[in-house]
């Protein structure tokens, strides 16, 4: 994880976080990329790491013109074709069918960046490119544990990611290790211990632990005597208004 600042270019963060992960102590067996990283120096410099399969973007006539099938299929693209820039790389084609899915119906053609994959078919790429989705999904989990700031520091923000970063894996090791029941074929994940649960659990103890109080100043002059027996007793409000 990185943070990136307005005036930094993307490719430059993208290469600084495969820097890092190039010298991890174990293997890379896949990159997977949305297409907001299909960029030249992006896959120069991913595929040198791992097999690499990005998702391509409809834009340009050439490619638009490779997306224009009803078959799915393995071809090779040029990116800047003709240039000192020239890039070429496997473009898998993949067609595929909504049939309901989220209100929609119909066909679907999707184009991949096919690095180091291309032994297997352009359905089997998109396969592939779908594992993202788990990612997708821990990124949504982070926003139940983010700590909420109006400061524009970006190492503060960047910490608070990182401290929910750091309690989403928490919970996975222990729902895995402590809370799934073994049986067969695999442990059960109890449906119970959701991240919600868990984090709710934590800001209960952290309540406790260091006596959170709330103060809220009163407005110094109490229930209107026009609306005192409504309000089933006389009184007015010169303090405050304390809770936990």
């Amino acid at each position: 994880m990185t943070y990136v600042r307005s005036d930094e270019d993307e490719a430059d963060a993208v290469e600084r976080v495969l820097a890092r992960v190039e010298n991890y102590p174990f293997e890379i067996d896949l990159l997977l990329a949305d297409s907001g990283f299909y960029n030249e120096r992006v896959i120069r410099c991913a595929r040198d790491i791992a097999a690499t399969v990005v998702h391509v973007p409809k834009k340009g006539e050439r490619m638009k013109d490779k997306l224009d099938t009803h078959e799915s299929y393995m071809t090779t693209y040029r990116m800047y074709k003709d240039c000192e820039r020239e890039l070429r790389f496997p473009l898998a084609v993949a067609v595929s069918y909504q049939n309901g899915d989220r209100g929609k119906h119909g066909e679907v053609v999707r184009g991949y960046v096919a690095c180091g994959v291309t032994d297997q078919s352009a359905k089997q790429v998109e396969r592939l490119y779908r594992k993202r989705s788990g990612i997708e999904t821990t990124y949504r989990l982070l926003r139940q544990a983010r700590g909420i700031t109006t400061t524009r520091d970006p190492v503060v923000r960047f910490a608070i990611m990182l401290v929910a970063a750091l309690l989403e894996n928490l919970w996975l090791v222990l729902r895995w290790a402590v809370v799934a029941r073994p049986r067969r074929g695999g442990r059960d994940l109890p449906d119970e211990f959701t991240f919600k649960t868990f984090c709710d659990w934590i800001r209960h103890e952290l309540e406790e632990e260091l006596r959170r109080r709330w103060k809220i100043k009163a407005n110094g002059v109490g229930v209107p005597a026009s609306q005192t027996a409504a309000a089933g007793r006389p009184g007015s409000a010169h303090g405050l208004f304390v809770g936990r």
